[in-house]
């Protein structure tokens, strides 16, 4: 294994301890353990089927792969009582298959429906096709296993239910270059102004302050969903999904002015429309921008040396300053749990569930190990990183991962992203087409956030 290869081999420890059941039962003299009771008093809602079957996305190699590894190592013993069954289908196909086998009654087991089927009144919840996973992890003993953060993401998603199971976690904040900050006398911002008055200074000395992937588009749109939450709270997204507010409102046309303002200042790189996120990424590891808006999925170029020139201790992470004197939640981090994963409650018996609570104790470990990726459940403490070559000592863990870890796991609030609550697919694709446009002056505030309104207004 390479050395770039074992920094990503990494398993990070975001607290607590595993829960551990045995696999005999207790002596009739010995009283059962808190996890064994609550999993003998596990409410089974359905009859297992013959096979743990699952129905993903083709694009989705993470969930199955690990799955897979689960399935010949520490679930082994729940796969010989119900061997797992991988079923994969194009994403802009899934759907209707999902719902054509929901009308005959023959979803498999774990599913990937859109967020509007399995919301409290959506169409598969309504059917009782959707397990309540927060309950159901409780009554097997394994409740502590969603780490808050990610529930928190869940809670406001799904409000009122439970629906998916976190196999995917990732918080969002501003990645930056320690070493620039020290070398001009910055120290981590905590408000908006302190933001623009760091980038001023890096700007005058020449240094590029901020890096985004603009051809993306939602490098850019984040920002502005960012200062939105940090100006006017945590709620401030679903007031305009419940129609309490509106976007043209002054406070959100504000936040789409803030993001205007850094890139009429030119602390955006020239031409940052066209840069894609590899360039960006490269930006920040290489010490080419101070600082970048992204998710922790970039630990992955920060912790190889093959990327990173400038330090794999040099890089640190932030959180969205918050603007001075208004509603905005200091201590919430932007997260997102990844695409959703229902359970078929029908089909939640014994064998399901062992298969559940085996992949709460479990996933997080073996995803980090192998594929240096988060979930929103918990890993083993502590963290250990996989040595190079076998017996051979690992080498320490990066001292940002740790810490992102540490944030991940002690994170007791968290808001979206800017376009997590819409329905509209064209808001999505015009919040990242546009934003560039509105940052280079081409689109001013109210027209940009007017556009967007529009769409929530008319959604296709």
């Amino acid at each position: 294994m390479s050395s770039s290869n074992a920094w990503r081999q990494l398993i990070v420890g975001l607290t607590g301890l595993a829960l551990i059941v045995g696999a005999c039962a207790p002596a009739a003299s010995t009283p059962p353990t808190t996890s064994q009771a609550a999993a003998s008093n596990a409410q089974y809602t359905g009859t297992d089927p013959s096979n743990f079957s699952l129905l993903l996305t083709t694009e989705n190699s993470q969930v199955p792969a690990e799955l897979q590894r689960l399935a010949s190592t520490s679930c082994a013993s729940e796969n010989a009582a119900l061997p797992l069954s991988i079923q994969q289908t194009p994403g802009a196909q899934i759907q209707q298959q999902i719902q054509l086998l929901a009308s005959q009654n023959s979803l498999p087991v774990m599913y990937a429906p859109t967020q509007a089927l399995i919301v409290q009144d959506g169409a598969l919840q309504k059917a009782g096709y959707v397990l309540d996973v927060k309950k159901a992890l409780s009554d097997l003993g394994v409740g502590d296993q969603i780490l808050p953060g990610a529930q928190a993401v869940i809670d406001q998603l799904y409000p009122g239910v439970s629906p998916t199971l976190p196999l995917q976690y990732n918080i969002e904040g501003i990645f930056y270059n320690k070493q620039m900050f020290a070398q001009y006398g910055i120290t981590a911002p905590k408000t908006w102004d302190e933001l623009v008055a760091a980038a001023t200074k890096l700007k005058a000395a020449g240094v590029q302050p901020f890096t985004a992937g603009g051809k993306s588009g939602w490098p850019v749109s984040r920002w502005i969903g960012a200062y939105i939450f940090r100006s006017l709270g945590n709620d401030a997204m679903a007031a305009v999904a419940n129609k309490s507010a509106r976007l043209t409102d002054a406070g959100y046309v504000a936040a789409a002015q803030a993001v205007q303002d850094l890139g009429k200042a030119g602390f955006f790189p020239v031409g940052v429309a066209s840069e894609d996120l590899p360039t960006a990424y490269n930006d920040l590891v290489t010490g080419k921008a101070a600082m970048e808006y992204q998710g922790t999925w970039l630990l992955a170029n920060i912790n190889d040396p093959t990327q990173d020139t400038v330090g794999l201790d040099q890089i640190g992470l932030m959180q969205v300053p918050i603007v001075a004197n208004d509603k905005g939640d200091a201590g919430a981090w932007p997260t997102n749990v990844g695409s959703p994963n229902a359970i078929n409650a029908k089909l939640y018996g014994p064998k399901v569930g062992a298969w559940l609570k085996c992949i709460a104790l479990n996933y997080a470990d073996s995803l980090m190990t192998d594929q240096s990726a988060y979930s929103g459940l918990k890993a083993s403490h502590p963290p250990v990183l996989a040595a190079p070559t076998p017996g051979a000592a690992p080498p320490p863990v990066p001292p940002l991962t740790t810490e992102v870890a540490n944030d991940m796991a002690s994170a007791k609030s968290s808001v979206l992203w800017f376009e997590a609550l819409s329905p509209s697919a064209k808001f999505t694709a015009d919040a990242g087409a546009n934003s560039v446009l509105l940052l280079n002056g081409s689109m001013t505030a109210m027209e940009y956030m007017t556009g967007l309104q529009n769409d929530l207004d008319n959604p296709q």
